[in-house]
């Protein structure tokens, strides 16, 4: 098992969970259309710290705000790989965090979610164990 190889493969699908979860949210959409949660989200805003928000404001910004830490998870794992290229061992602790903190992400969307992350989630999750075991 080639731990560059793995590296590059948990990259990509980590850049493209990342993205379909970023353009998941330019929309606001719900799977069942406009409801009444959902335009009471979009109309009751209130002040804090200064500023107005609604509450999609708020779930839209924190949408954001995981997309960006996606991203980031992305390109570690791809600088990873000079690293792994001349001491795979050096990668075996971060690999490992990140295979752990992927394995809880897809207990919790299992949980509050729903199929498609889970889907992704479980893929990053196997390719990160694979890199993490590769890598002696």
């Amino acid at each position: 098992m080639n731990v560059v190889l793995w590296l590059r493969i948990s990259s990509i699908v980590s850049l493209l969970f990342a993205a379909g979860h970023t353009l998941g949210g330019r929309k606001v959409w719900s799977p069942l259309g406009e409801t009444a949660v959902l335009a009471s989200m979009r109309s009751y805003q209130f002040t804090f710290e200064g500023v107005t928000r609604t509450y999609l404001d708020f779930y839209r910004g924190f949408g954001y705000s995981l997309s960006v830490s996606m991203f980031l998870q992305a390109i570690v794992l791809w600088q990873l790989i000079a690293i792994a290229q001349t001491n795979p061992a050096l990668v075996r602790p971060i690999v490992g965090s990140f295979a752990l903190a992927s394995i809880v992400g897809v207990i919790v969307s299992g949980v509050f979610l729903f199929p498609i992350p889970v889907v992704f989630g479980a893929a990053l999750s196997i390719c990160l164990v694979v890199t993490f075991l590769a890598a002696k």
